[in-house]
């Protein structure tokens, strides 16, 4: 048995349907998840950027002392993985290969259709993937560039305007036939109703679900997982905008999100004591410079509910939440 936390990350909310998988598949393990706020997205940014912002990502979670470090983000999936694995000593799941190799074993041959952000479909990263394993296996990728934002509006799968913009990204796929349409973003689970019910003959694959039964299947083969008497825990961190992550991510995560820390430049650029790491059963005490502020300026916080480390002179009256540049 091993009570280390998993750790995700991600520029944004995405990675929490990862989260949401794991807490469903693996219930007695706590998770450290790290959502790059400050600088999303990463799909507009260039190569050796994502690996660098991937690196600082991982560097960040190693001071928590993961068991295994899930990459929940389909850009840096694509473009920093294999450097990730060789740099890091700790192991590296990705997105992408889950959702492939789970489209594979559904499709049997049939032909598969991605849904995608326009830069993982650049990337070609799932058709390689796909390829990889079955090589004669039609595929046929789809970007959907505005999706993502809709969804972050809080729009539903039973959205009129939704529904109206997915059905036409999926209009030239369902000509197609395909047999497995392929979840390729991890913002893409909570429409998945709508895409079930524009394709009806298709089995719908979600990669977020795909990656928390690998993460199951890796942890398994070591005796790597926690006990089963163990109290699991889910930490958030951000580089910017807690408030937002809160108020949004709980339709990510499929229910509220208490405990959200607010990490500043000089903290996240610099390694805490080892005193200060986050336990994976106990609570653990909050950094000595730490203080809990309103990320709003308006009210004051209730215990786990937001919470800012700061030192105390970092401290804005005005409620400005810087970023990381």
């Amino acid at each position: 048995m091993n009570p280390q936390p998993i750790a995700v990350f991600d520029s944004g909310l995405g990675g929490l349907t990862v989260v949401r998988a794991l807490q469903q598949h693996l219930p007695h393990e706590s998770i450290v998840y790290f959502g790059d706020t400050a600088r999303v997205p990463y799909g507009s940014k260039s190569s050796p950027t994502v690996l660098q912002f991937a690196e600082q990502d991982c560097h960040f979670l190693l001071r928590f002392d993961p068991k295994l470090v899930i990459v929940a983000c389909n850009t840096a999936s694509a473009l920093a993985l294999d450097d990730l694995g060789k740099r890091f000593e700790v192991p590296m799941l990705g997105v992408i290969h889950p959702g492939a190799a789970e489209a594979v074993r559904s499709a049997g041959g049939g032909p598969i259709a991605v849904l995608a952000t326009e830069s993982t479909v650049a990337s070609d990263a799932y058709r390689r993937a796909i390829h990889a394993l079955a090589p004669e296996t039609p595929v046929t990728q789809q970007a959907c560039p505005s999706l993502v934002a809709l969804i972050e509006e809080g729009r539903s799968a039973r959205d009129p305007i939704l529904r109206q913009l997915l059905g036409e990204y999926l209009e030239p796929l369902a000509r197609l036939k395909p047999v497995v349409v392929l979840l390729g973003c991890t913002h893409y689970p909570l429409v998945a109703d709508a895409v079930a019910d524009l394709m009806p003959e298709a089995v719908i694959v979600d990669s977020a679900e795909a990656t928390a039964l690998d993460a199951r299947a890796a942890l398994s083969e070591p005796h790597a997982l926690s006990s089963t008497a163990s109290r699991a825990r889910l930490r958030c961190y951000v580089s910017d905008n807690p408030q937002r992550f809160r108020e949004i991510g709980g339709n990510f995560l499929g229910q509220p999100i208490l405990d959200v820390t607010w990490i500043t430049p000089e903290q996240f650029f610099h390694e805490t004591p080892h005193h200060d790491r986050v336990d994976a059963v106990a609570e653990p005490d909050p950094p000595r410079s730490s203080v809990h502020l309103d990320p709003i300026g308006s009210s004051p916080l209730q215990p786990n509910e937001v919470v800012r480390a700061v030192d105390d002179d970092d401290a804005d009256p005005a409620g400005r939440r810087p970023g990381l540049f």
